[in-house]
């Protein structure tokens, strides 16, 4: 039971990593000087940009060592 605890707290730990760093390079493009019009729409869509790109990026690497560990069963 502790590791399916430890692999979700491991799984929230990484999606929220890897939206911080999709945030922080998105903020990067500065979306709002294109929406001058819009302010509030822009820092929306900047937030849910990073948490889309975030979380897909934060699957596929959980996804990815999740496999790599799964390669040793082929093995034996």
């Amino acid at each position: 039971m502790s590791l399916i605890g430890l692999q979700g707290i491991l799984t929230i730990i990484s999606h929220l990593f890897f939206i911080g760093i999709a945030f922080w390079a998105i903020s990067a493009l500065h979306i709002e000087r294109l929406m001058t019009f819009y302010p509030r729409q822009s820092r929306v869509l900047i937030v849910m940009l990073s948490v889309a790109i975030g979380f897909g990026c934060s699957s596929f690497f959980l996804d990815f060592i999740d496999n790599v560990r799964n390669l040793g069963y082929l093995l034996r």
